[in-house]
C-alpha cells in the first residue's frame, strides 16, 4: 500500500505496518492509522506519519538517548487499551517540537507502541516530567519543522 507524505513523498508500507491509535494523539484525535518512518539523515528519529493526512508527521525519539533512566509511570488504565501485561514490554518514544529554534523533548507524554500487536496510545504521565526539556544544540537535526 502507498502512504502520502510531505517529507518523504509517496511510501510503500506493508499493511501490517499500520498501527492503530484508537484515541488517536493528542492534537490529531480524528488521526487513528499510523506508520513509523525511519528518517533517513537522522538515525536517532523515526516519523509517526498520519495514514490520513500527508501534512500530519511528529518526530520522535527514545527518551534514553537524552535521559537514560527515563521511566514511564502511568496507571493500569493506560496499560491495558495497549494489551501489555507489563510497561517493559512496550516501545516508548517522545515527541520532539521546535521552540523559538530550540529542539524540545515531551516527556510528560510519551507515546506507548506495542509492536506485537501495532497498537498504540499516547498517555500522561502520573509523575513530574517536563513538557518540553530542552535539548543540547545540535544534538538531533529534524528534517522540516516539526
Amino acid at each position: 500500500m502507498m502512504v502520502d507524505s510531505s517529507r518523504f513523498g509517496q511510501v510503500a508500507i506493508e499493511p501490517e505496518d499500520v498501527l492503530l491509535f484508537s484515541r488517536g494523539l493528542f492534537a490529531f484525535e480524528n488521526h487513528r492509522h499510523w506508520v513509523l518512518l525511519a528518517d533517513g539523515d537522522e538515525r536517532s528519529v523515526a516519523w509517526l506519519q498520519s495514514i490520513q493526512d500527508p501534512e500530519v508527521a511528529l518526530p520522535l525519539v527514545s527518551p534514553r538517548l537524552f535521559i537514560p533512566d527515563y521511566r514511564v509511570s502511568i496507571g493500569r488504565n493506560q496499560l491495558t487499551p495497549l494489551e501489555l501485561a507489563a510497561l517493559d514490554q512496550a516501545f516508548v518514544l517522545n515527541v520532539l517540537n521546535r521552540n523559538q529554534g530550540q529542539l524540545t523533548i515531551n516527556l510528560k507524554a510519551p507515546v506507548i507502541i506495542n509492536l506485537d500487536r501495532r497498537i498504540g496510545r499516547q498517555v500522561v504521565t502520573n509523575d513530574e516530567q517536563p513538557l518540553q526539556m530542552a535539548l543540547p544544540t545540535a544534538t538531533v537535526r529534524l528534517r522540516k519543522s516539526a
